[in-house]
């Protein structure tokens, strides 16, 4: 694989950010890109058969399954499965701060996000099915003001 070796490939990992209390900056999605395009297969091939990875997918994959824009991903996506949690390296990721059991964002087994509301939504509002980011529009646009008090 022309692609293998050091430097070949970045992994960004969106969770990774200073607030480690409850996730050490692992997660459960990453996006990797890679330096030789037409290797994508052959990565994509090989994370398939890594234990506790549920989901791999070439950019145009992922895009389309998830509705992501092509210009803000990498070449593969990778979903890690409901036990795993994905990094960089053992010392990007100190776990002695967690102040709290290691939870993770991002995979497929966190995408279900309860919504509660004070007032029921008008009917057809958001068009379609909601999805995770809808909440902050329903919040902001449809569950305000409150109702009145009785």
């Amino acid at each position: 694989m022309s692609g293998s070796g050091s430097g070949a490939t970045r992994v960004i990992l969106p969770i990774t950010d200073p607030y480690v209390a409850h996730h050490g900056s692992l997660g459960s999605f990453a996006t990797v890109y890679v330096s030789h395009l037409p290797d994508v297969e052959v990565i994509v091939a090989r994370l398939r058969a890594v234990p506790g990875v549920e989901l791999v997918l070439s950019r145009e994959d992922a895009c389309r399954q998830f509705e992501l824009p092509a210009d803000r991903i990498g070449d593969v996506v990778i979903c890690a499965d409901r036990e795993t949690v994905v990094g960089t390296r053992p010392a990007d990721h100190d776990l002695s701060v967690l102040q709290a059991p290691l939870r993770s964002h991002g995979g497929l087994a966190e995408r279900e996000v309860p919504m509660l509301c004070n007032q029921p939504l008008p009917a057809g509002e958001p068009p379609g099915r909601l999805r995770n980011f809808d909440a902050f529009w329903i919040g902001l646009n449809r569950t305000w003001p409150l109702p009145p008090l009785r």
